[in-house]
């Protein structure tokens, strides 16, 4: 694969379509609706271990494991619907119970079936990032996404912000939509 490109054409041609915007995106759990109160999201980010041999003066590396990092997905808190409940509900259907005021046989630990099916039918988190007119141009799939950690924000009589929700999500792996790509971990949409 060569990265190509038309030099000057982007900056002295009228263009035909605008380029991808960050602030264009739309993120789904478990193949539900859109949710609106999503307000900032990372984009899967792969990165790949290294292994190294030394021979006389030099050392040399080859690429080994990949590794698919940590998504955070950061939510406006709104009233209706109850984000910060729906989040504990999912975590009480990943195997998570408060000890308190359970007996001993109530008590379970979380397992990664639980924990990826308490986020929906569909067990993704979807990242969508749009275009002007709302037609989407990348679609990331978290790949068995589970909630890793939650903070449910800060107060403070100081500021006038909305609450918001941290949520990060660990998963296997990240397949991507393109409108144009269909080879390696792309599809074409």
């Amino acid at each position: 694969m060569a990265l190509t490109g038309q030099n000057g054409v982007f900056w002295t041609a009228s263009p035909e379509r605008d380029p991808k915007r960050g602030f264009r995106f739309q993120v789904q759990f478990g193949g539900g609706d859109i949710l609106w109160y999503a307000k900032k999201a990372d984009k899967p980010t792969l990165s790949f271990t290294e292994s190294s041999h030394q021979y006389l003066n030099h050392t040399y590396y080859w690429p080994a494991r990949a590794e698919w990092n940590e998504v955070s997905i950061t939510f406006v808190d709104p009233v209706e619907p109850d984000l910060a409940g729906d989040l504990l509900q999912a975590l009480t259907d990943s195997g998570y119970k408060i000890p308190a005021g359970f007996e001993q046989t109530d008590f379970q630990t979380v397992s990664k079936r639980d924990a990826v099916a308490s986020l929906g039918p569909n067990e993704d988190v979807i990242i969508i990032q749009i275009d002007e007119l709302g037609n989407p141009l990348e679609k990331w799939i978290l790949k068995h996404a589970w909630i890793k950690e939650v903070t449910f924000g800060e107060l403070d009589y100081g500021s006038d912000d909305l609450t918001e929700v941290m949520v990060k999500f660990r998963y296997d792996w990240a397949e991507a939509e393109t409108h144009t790509k269909t080879d390696g971990f792309f599809k074409r949409k």
